[in-house]
């Protein structure tokens, strides 16, 4: 028999030896890996919407939008406004949390006008009659750095006077 190659070794290369263990632990981090495939699969870090609702005798609020995001990915939230009774000034104010390390590409229908409320989002959508729905659509991206908890509440009002409040809490994976 011909001796190896320059640098290899028949009981290392050949027979694995010192190597025994090496496979339980290669066999571990890919059921690692398997395990954090099918929890994302299962929606565990994100992006699936959820609607969260709130109501009065004036008018209905929901809001769908994921309550886990992904760093780095894009996202779309619909706010929808039901007027049971007429809102003279509609305005709906988001928590400082809907842009903190998220920037917000576009708004559809854009709104009226664009303000600050506290330190709060406030967008004006003007007249709503009673019976008649506004539907606002929002297309935000997590920047690639952002990673944690934040409140993302929405509030509508008409003028000063607040109509209905929705708490919602946003989570961002790395």
């Amino acid at each position: 028999m011909s001796d190896p190659p320059e640098g290899l070794s028949l009981r290392r290369d050949r027979d694995l030896t010192g190597r025994e263990r090496r496979p339980v632990v290669r066999r571990l981090l890919v059921g690692v890996l398997v395990v954090i495939v099918v929890l994302a699969l299962l929606n565990a870090f994100g992006q699936r919407p959820a609607t969260s609702t709130a109501s009065s005798p004036a008018a209905k609020l929901k809001v769908y939008a994921p309550k886990r995001v992904r760093s780095g990915l894009l996202f779309e939230s619909r706010i929808h406004v039901s007027a049971i009774r007429e809102i003279r000034d509609a305005t709906v104010v988001l928590d400082p949390g809907w842009l903190e390390g998220i920037t917000l590409n576009t708004v559809e229908p854009s709104p009226i006008g664009e303000a600050s409320r506290d330190g709060r989002i406030a967008l004006d959508l003007g007249h709503i009659p009673a019976g008649k729905d506004y539907i606002l659509f929002l297309q935000f991206q997590v920047n690639p750095t952002n990673v944690g908890r934040r409140p993302t509440d929405v509030s509508l009002y008409d003028g000063d006077r607040r109509l209905l409040h929705v708490d919602r809490t946003l989570t961002i994976w790395p």
